[in-house]
C-alpha cells in the first residue's frame, strides 16, 4: 500500500454502497435516541456524532437514569454503549437486517435502565421504511466500513483546520446521520436567508427552515454516487 492510500484509503461508493446503505440506518437508529433525549441546539446540533480515534460517538447523552455514550468502534466493529453508573452493553457490527440491529440496540438499552422511544421512520430518504420492519438492508463489509472511518478522520482533520481560521459563529465538525454526511459551517453573516422551500423527505419543514433561517457557508464529505 503506497503512503497516499495508507492515509486516504480508496472509496469507490460501488463497492460498499450496500454496506453504506445498512450502516445509514444503524446510525439513524443511534441518531434518534440522542435526538429524542438532549436538548434542542439551534441548527439541529444536538443530534449529531462526532469522529473519534475509533470510529463515531454520539458523545455524553443525559437520562433520568443516568448519563450515557453511544460509540461505533469501527476497528473491532462493535457498538459501545458506556453508562455513567459502571454499567456497559456491546452489540457486534456484523451482517444483519435493519430490523435486527434496532432490536439488539433496544434491548442493551433497557437492560442498562435507559428506556427510550424512538421515531421509527427514517429521515431525508425517501419512502422510509420503519426499522423495526426493515429487512432489506443487512449488508456489513468490516473492510470498507473501516475505510470509511478513515476517510472520515483525515476530513475531520482537514475540517478543524479550516474551522480553525474563522473567529466568527461556527459549527463543531459533526456527522449528520440524517443525510449521512460529515460537514462543518463556518460563515454566519448575520443576515437573514430566504425562506427555506422544504420538502426534504421525512423531515418536518420547520427543521430544515429552523436550520437554514439564515446566510451560512458549509463545507462537507458525503459518500455518495
Amino acid at each position: 500500500m503506497n503512503s497516499s492510500e495508507s492515509v486516504w484509503p480508496t472509496l469507490p461508493f460501488a463497492a460498499w454502497k450496500e454496506t453504506a446503505a445498512t450502516l445509514h440506518m444503524w446510525t439513524q437508529i443511534v441518531g434518534k435516541v440522542r435526538l429524542s433525549l438532549t436538548p434542542w441546539i439551534n441548527h439541529s446540533w444536538h443530534v449529531t456524532f462526532y469522529v473519534t480515534a475509533r470510529g463515531l460517538t454520539t458523545s455524553s447523552i443525559p437520562h433520568p437514569s443516568g448519563v450515557f455514550e453511544m460509540r461505533f468502534d469501527f476497528i473491532d466493529h462493535h457498538l459501545r454503549i458506556p453508562k455513567s453508573d459502571g454499567g456497559r452493553r456491546m452489540i457486534k457490527l456484523r451482517a444483519q437486517s435493519v430490523a435486527e440491529f434496532y432490536a439488539l440496540v433496544m434491548g442493551a438499552l433497557t437492560e442498562l435502565e435507559l428506556p427510550v422511544s424512538i421515531d421509527l421512520l427514517p429521515n431525508e430518504i425517501n419512502d422510509p421504511f420503519p426499522f423495526d420492519r426493515h429487512r432489506e438492508h443487512r449488508a456489513y463489509d468490516p473492510e470498507y466500513t473501516h475505510r470509511f472511518w478513515r476517510v472520515l478522520l483525515q476530513s475531520d482533520r482537514v475540517f478543524k483546520l479550516f474551522r480553525s481560521r474563522f473567529i466568527g459563529k461556527c459549527s463543531p465538525v459533526h456527522f449528520f446521520w440524517g443525510s449521512f454526511d460529515l460537514g462543518v459551517t463556518r460563515r454566519f453573516s448575520g443576515r437573514a436567508a430566504p425562506l427555506h422551500p422544504g420538502g426534504v423527505p421525512h423531515l418536518p419543514d420547520a427543521i430544515a427552515r429552523e436550520a437554514y433561517s439564515h446566510e451560512v457557508s458549509s463545507c462537507g464529505l458525503w459518500p455518495g454516487q
